[in-house]
């Protein structure tokens, strides 16, 4: 029996399933999780001492990589002084300073905990600033899991099979509207019906958590035409997105302006983090300074500023780094596709940037019923294929595969070879 395989039956005793968040759970793909002890450059390391090349990157925000020298540095400095003092600190203004500055829609931000906090707090202040309740979701799109929004998301609730989540009472989804990802027609259809109680429209501006779903042209512009002609807000969920396809994220990108966007884990090179920002006449509603209450006691935590600092300072001076990474992504992302579409196997490759994914299903993947009809069980055999050979994918299709700058050339050659070697190419 390997360590993580005795880990697991110790795990599962306490704590529900062994993982700490469905994501990491391998029951989709029937095989057991790696406990993973250390990481470096585009490298994990897992506790029998199997080296993996890393997909996953800490679910996106490892865009440099691994422990990389400059934010461990930053990091090891600030524990140093202290891990928490539930008080403001040079570090909140820098790392705010340093948000608004890569995102022009941001005129003001508040740090939060987490991707979830910062899509509840961003949706509570949408409210409150239209004084509608109304929002509109797309089907497949993921925001967390608090209550509203955990209705057909996607990504782990789509791998469990599960439609929503028991111990959500239907009254708090019943203002949540459901529009289908890449239809226009969907979302024009609430807004003929009831407009005037709509607050706004989140999105994931590159769907991430059905695989990866890029928007069909025309679609997020749009959704911003719709919310301008409505009244209602635009929120951008870029807690997959923001900072990783370029220095605005996907609005600078798509060169599409949101009213408020939300960041996750990303803003902080992997530590938990998140947060909310937007125009500054929305973003004065939030208390101390407006009505709309949000708070949390270890918000703007002194070792996630420093690690996300460290991290954004470095993509803010190299911009050219986003232009390498695109291409590298291009290029890998490419070459799957095309010997996937040469020996005429039931597979479809979606990407955008260094996001990316590999469907089962010879369908175009637009949306989330095209995402659906995935092979689950090929993809199932393919993952624990790559995984015993060294390569660490997310272990559910509807996941997306993140590149990074510690990953090399010879690297992806080599996991090129080995995708090439499971289909017998």
């Amino acid at each position: 029996m390997t360590k993580s395989e005795r880990l697991f039956q110790e795990a599962v005793q306490v704590i529900p399933g062994g993982v700490n968040s469905p994501v990491r759970a391998f029951g989709s793909i029937d095989s057991t999780p790696r406990f993973i002890k250390s990481a470096e450059g585009a490298c994990l390391y897992d506790e029998d001492g199997n080296c993996y090349i890393d997909f996953i990157g800490s679910w996106g925000p490892m865009i440099l990589g691994h422990s990389h020298k400059a934010v461990v540095e930053r990091v090891t400095q600030a524990c140093q002084q202290g891990l928490s003092f539930g008080a403001a600190t040079a570090a909140e203004v820098e790392m705010a300073k340093l948000v608004c500055s890569m995102v022009p829609s941001i005129e003001m931000v508040r740090m939060v905990n987490s991707g979830t906090e910062a899509v509840m707090s961003a949706i509570r202040v949408a409210r409150g600033f239209t004084r509608r309740e109304k929002i509109i979701k797309f089907t497949g799109c993921y925001h967390g899991h608090f209550d509203a929004l955990l209705v057909q998301a996607g990504s782990g609730v789509m791998t469990a099979g599960v439609p929503g989540s028991l111990g959500v009472p239907a009254g708090c989804t019943k203002d949540t509207l459901l529009a289908e990802y890449n239809d226009l027609e969907s979302v024009q259809r609430h807004f003929a019906r009831c407009a005037e109680e709509i607050a706004a429209v989140i999105v994931e501006p590159v769907a991430a958590n059905m695989g990866v779903v890029p928007p069909a042209s025309g679609f997020l512009e749009g959704l911003r035409q719709l919310c301008d002609n409505n009244g209602a807000l635009l929120i951008f969920d870029e807690v997959i997105t923001g900072f990783r396809l370029g220095p605005a994220g996907a609005q600078g990108y798509y060169d599409i302006v949101p009213d408020l966007t939300t960041f996750g884990k990303i803003i902080g090179g992997g530590m938990p983090v998140g947060a909310y920002g937007g125009r500054r006449d929305i973003m004065e509603l939030v208390a101390p300074l407006g009505g709309v209450y949000q708070a949390g006691t270890l918000s703007g935590n002194p070792i996630a500023m420093a690690a996300g600092i460290a991290q954004l300072t470095i993509l803010k001076e190299h911009p050219e780094y986003y232009q390498q990474l695109n291409e590298r992504g291009d290029w890998f992302y490419g070459q799957i596709e095309q010997f996937v579409k040469a020996a005429g196997l039931s597979c479809t490759v979606n990407h955008v940037g260094s996001l990316g994914c590999l469907y089962f299903t010879d369908q175009e993947v637009v949306d989330y019923e095209s995402a659906k009809t995935s092979d689950t069980k090929a993809f199932a055999d393919y993952c624990n294929y790559m995984i015993e050979h060294g390569i660490y994918l997310a272990p559910a299709q509807f996941e997306a595969m993140f590149l990074s700058l510690a990953h090399t050339d010879e690297m992806l050659e080599n996991v090129l070879k080995c995708i090439k070697q499971y289909f017998n190419l």
